[in-house]
């Protein structure tokens, strides 16, 4: 079993972040049936959904009618979004019975000061609103190291925001029952173009995670936004087919030993974090 499969139910996203490395595919959105094949599939592989990859996911006119559809399978429904469409959309979330919301706060710290604290003030509504129906929330602040953050008035107005016991842990900030706040420092996207990272690589793709895009592809992380390490098409094979292909297992076999078998992974700056 993994602990998580990524779905990119849509490609699509309202916002241009500038953290974001983007893709180069034709925008899709996935149908019902494509999602219901996907369910189908995984059925052994794992109890955790994350809806994207690339793209927002609120932006899929279907994810309550997923996150019922999973529900009913026995899956858990994970969320990360940049939030835009949570005053819209949030309660359509919380009613379908998603399990967690990851936000993603970085998204908007290129906006003014007054629509900036708007933003979190929204943010923390919702928050306080999900945590009362038994649903996580975690904030997200994966910019540290980024000159332009705005982490000291996020984390002031969210203070201000949201009472709560704010306890330090490793990871970040327990606000309080069921939601949290998680630093991170931003990093580098795989790209084809970029330098060799090093000589020793190790991942957790296809060790406990892989991700499938909106078109069925499957690939071995969430950070491949292309599809460049294409393993196969849900839409065409049997899932267990394609994670023991020999591309697969060359990728597994080669992280156990320090190695990347893939030149996409050796110019990825996560997969040095792991060293």
């Amino acid at each position: 079993m993994y602990n998580k499969v990524y779905i990119e139910i849509t490609n699509i996203c309202n916002m241009n972040c500038s953290f974001c490395h983007g893709h180069k595919r034709p925008f899709r959105r996935m149908s019902t049936e494509e999602f219901m094949l996907i369910l189908d599939k995984l059925a052994d592989q794992t109890k955790y959904l994350y809806y994207h990859l690339m793209g927002e996911p609120l932006t899929h006119p279907q994810l309550p009618d997923f996150i019922r559809l999973a529900c009913r399978r026995g899956y858990k429904s994970v969320i990360t979004t940049n939030g835009t469409l949570l005053e819209k959309r949030g309660d359509e979330l919380l009613a379908a019975g998603v399990y967690k919301v990851n936000i993603s706060l970085h998204s908007f710290e290129k906006e003014d000061d007054e629509k900036h604290a708007a933003y979190i003030r929204e943010m923390a509504v919702f928050a306080q609103k999900a945590a009362e129906q038994g649903v996580i929330v975690v904030f997200r602040l994966w910019n540290q190291g980024c000159s332009d953050s705005r982490n000291d008035k996020t984390y002031q107005l969210l203070k201000e925001s949201i009472p709560g016991e704010w306890v330090e842990n490793t990871r970040g900030i327990r606000i309080r029952n069921k939601i949290h706040l998680e630093w991170g420092e931003r990093f580098e996207w795989p790209d084809s173009k970029a330098q060799i990272k090093g000589d020793r690589f190790f991942c957790y793709g296809l060790k406990d995670q892989f991700g499938i895009l909106a078109d069925g592809t499957v690939v071995p992380c969430c950070l491949d936004s292309d599809g460049v390490i294409a393993l196969g098409n849900i839409f065409k094979e049997e899932i267990s087919f394609i994670l023991h292909s020999k591309r697969a297992l060359a990728m597994l076999e080669g992280f156990q030993c320090g190695t990347a078998s893939e030149e996409l992974c050796k110019r990825c700056g996560y997969a040095q974090r792991f060293v």
